[in-house]
């Protein structure tokens, strides 16, 4: 079968693997519909190895590069091993791609999402969702209501990220927030706090296309360059505030953009390091928190899901096959900021 193969940044093939199978009884073979090209596909691509394990095998996948990519994803069961109950052949299931210690088809611990030993299935070997098929833990696959299509499945990874963030935040019903970076987790976010009550949610994005999508989900749009005061100036500073971007200098925007005893919400994955001043915290009184992935919060994002949160029709921008992964997928979306999500079919 045909595969996207990650060897080095900047080194991504489409080649020809061995198609895997089931071995384990708690194992689920998923013949893959749609598979998103998510942020950190791209930071992986641009500029990895960072999940990816190069010098060493992952300690639950056993992989090491090259690797097959591709972490965002819905398809079909195809086969099941001899213990499997939650699922079977022919169900629709969405795939929540966290490898983390795991026993009896049950991820072990509570927070398995804080697991030192957390890699992601597509990021971390082990397979993943730019093949045609991939085989997977039973405690990964959720079924997908029938409402829901397999490319809306393969958003629930990403919406998932912003539940989690915006549920691990201090926002309630009524506060108002910031979120800067309409990209594909921004955008969902911003739908995120609107679920969650949110009354006034400011965006702070570059590109206009991006602009014009968070406008629709309701996002109030600010000036780049004016962000911080005209943030202040409209409501004297926000009560919670999101990073989606990853770049340093807007890290101390989100920061700078709460009001005295504010939080900001530390969403991106970092290339590099970034700094800001301790008394901004100190001085205000404010809080700064960093969220990783999410943990047993599928269920609730396919209801919201089926509730019009998330829809794919505002947030996929392109649909391509695996032979164009590369230029038309990654290529684009580095060098072409209107895009927001695109979706990859495998087959």
């Amino acid at each position: 079968m045909k595969a996207a193969v990650w060897y080095k940044a900047k080194d991504l093939r489409v080649e020809k693997v061995e198609e895997p199978q089931v071995n384990g009884k708690h194992d689920v073979k998923i013949k893959v519909g749609w598979c998103g090209i998510c942020g950190s596909d791209l930071h992986e691509y641009a500029a990895g190895p960072i999940f990816i394990p190069v010098d060493a095998p992952h300690p639950i996948s056993g992989g090491q590069a090259p690797i097959v990519m591709g972490h965002e994803f819905a398809g079909e069961v195809v086969d099941v091993g001899s213990a499997v109950t939650k699922v079977k052949p022919g169900d629709r299931v969405a795939v929540e791609p966290i490898l983390a210690p795991h026993e009896n088809g049950r991820y072990v611990d509570a927070k398995y999402n804080l697991s030192p030993q957390l890699g992601f299935h597509g990021l971390s070997g082990g397979g993943g969702g730019f093949s045609e098929f991939t085989v997977v833990g039973e405690h990964m696959a959720h079924k997908l209501p029938d409402e829901l299509s397999d490319e809306q499945g393969a958003l629930v990874e990403p919406a998932a990220v912003a539940v989690h963030a915006v549920r691990q935040s201090s926002l309630k019903v009524g506060d108002t927030a910031a979120v800067f970076g309409a990209g594909p987790i921004g955008l969902m976010v911003i739908d995120a706090l609107k679920a969650a009550g949110a009354s006034a949610v400011y965006v702070v994005e570059l590109s206009k296309e991006r602009q014009q999508k968070a406008r629709n989900l309701g996002g109030i749009i600010v000036d780049p360059e004016r962000a911080v005061d005209d943030i202040h100036a409209d409501c004297g500073g926000v009560d919670v505030s999101f990073e989606v971007t990853g770049v340093p200098k807007v890290l101390n925007m989100a920061l700078h953009s709460t009001h005295t005893g504010g939080e900001a919400i530390i969403v991106s994955i970092w290339e590099s390091e970034a700094s800001f001043q301790p008394n901004d915290l100190v001085i205000a009184e404010r809080t700064m928190k960093g969220i990783i992935a999410y943990r047993d919060i599928y269920p609730q994002v396919m209801e919201l899901m089926k509730s019009g949160f998330f829809s794919a029709d505002d947030m996929v921008t392109s649909r391509i096959g695996i032979d164009d992964v590369v230029d038309s997928g990654f290529e684009a979306l580095l060098h072409d900021k209107s895009h927001v999500k695109i979706m990859v079919k495998p087959s």
